[in-house]
């Protein structure tokens, strides 16, 4: 089947921009608008149905249940006075509708009697010049979605994850659409997972420019340990970046082996492609953080190494020091009677003596790698 066949190349991003269409097409919500709904339309045959005027979410469901097809809503960051008569027209679980507007959530995938309610995390890779301790390296959002019979809703939460280019794309593959909702939920899931893979790609880059100042030779005049706080704050984009992946892969192999009655069986054979993809990503995130682990170490072993050195710096030239220190503080005593107080060529001999002691000892340290 040519579809199938076709089916990450249709959802993934490889075509050029494309074109902006009417009203209602955007999934950008207009700051100046009241309504969470940013975009509302009816797919019927893998088509999208085209209205005079933008569909209310009450008509559009009419008249899914009276034409058949789909309906797929976009929202943007809904308030519960927003969502909850979308909520009781599409018969949603309250549990699954406090979590889609409170947000904050876990990836996750939950079945209901009627729907399937999964959680994406959206992650968005943040360009820097240089990396800093306060640096911000990646940034978070949420995509919540509910896969219905005859509907499909999609919550977005946070400024990154827009899902119109995604829409555009299924828009020009009639034949996937018409494999109805699922079909939307695997396009999204592929797309999250695409956007782990190329922060991943960009993470360890940041990664490997950390590396390699830390075991470069450092320059001169640098402060020792200042990598510290680039390698700590790195963990910890990290960190968020594990949450984001690690909870998810469950629910990708439970859509890929499990049959569900909403899941397309020519659909659901491609949720284990995104689960291997996932698990990919995984397996890097869990590696960046061991590698950032023994980075930190090797750092803080760097520090403790130089202060070491410096410290036999120090006890060396103390100790050079020391023998001027002594014969001064003898010969500084205030005595009448002392040895060769009066002779002409004391002086002289002390400081030579003095000299040649202190350069042995400087010699002898140095030999020995103290200097």
């Amino acid at each position: 089947m040519s579809m199938i066949r076709d089916l990450r190349a249709a959802v993934r991003p490889s075509r050029p921009s494309l074109r902006k269409d009417t009203a209602g097409y955007d999934t950008t919500r207009d700051p100046s608008t009241p309504s969470a709904v940013v975009d509302c339309a009816i797919y019927r045959d893998g088509a999208r149905l085209q209205t005079p005027t933008p569909l209310t979410p009450h008509e559009a469901m009419r008249q899914v249940r009276r034409d058949g097809g789909f309906v797929w809503i976009g929202l943007h960051e809904p308030t519960e006075a927003e969502f909850s008569g979308i909520a009781s027209e599409f018969g949603l679980h309250p549990l699954a509708v406090e979590d889609a507007v409170q947000a904050h959530q876990r990836p996750k995938l939950e079945r209901y009697d009627d729907s399937l309610f999964t959680v994406f995390k959206t992650i968005h890779y943040i360009e820097h010049d240089q990396l800093t301790a306060n640096s911000e390296i990646v940034e978070t959002g949420e995509v919540m979605c509910f896969t219905g019979r005859d509907f499909f809703i999609t919550v977005r939460h946070g400024g990154q994850g827009s899902l119109r280019a995604l829409r555009h794309r299924l828009q020009d593959d009639p034949e996937l659409l018409a494999k109805g909702p699922s079909a939307v939920l695997h396009a999204i899931a592929d797309h999250v997972v695409d956007g782990y893979v190329a922060v991943a790609d960009a993470v360890q880059d940041d990664i490997d420019e950390v590396e390699t100042e830390v075991f470069s030779p450092g320059r001169k005049g640098s402060p020792r340990g200042t990598d510290a706080g680039r390698i700590y704050q790195l963990k910890r984009e990290v960190l968020e970046f594990k949450r984001a992946v690690a909870p998810l892969l469950r629910p990708m192999l439970l859509l890929s082996e499990r049959p569900m009655r909403l899941i397309d069986p020519d659909i659901q054979k491609y949720f284990r492609d995104v689960a291997d993809h996932l698990a990919r990503v995984q397996e890097q995130v869990v590696g960046f953080d061991e590698l950032l682990n023994s980075i930190l170490q090797a750092n803080l072993a760097q520090a403790s190494v130089a202060q070491n050195e410096d410290m036999r710096k120090i006890t060396s030239w103390a100790a050079i020091i020391a023998v001027p220190t002594m014969v001064c503080g003898v010969y500084g005593m205030n005595f009448d009677y002392m040895p060769e107080l009066r002779w002409k060529f004391g002086y002289p001999m002390v400081l030579t003596i003095t000299v040649a002691i202190c350069f042995g000892i400087h010699r002898t340290l140095k030999r020995n790698g103290w200097l």
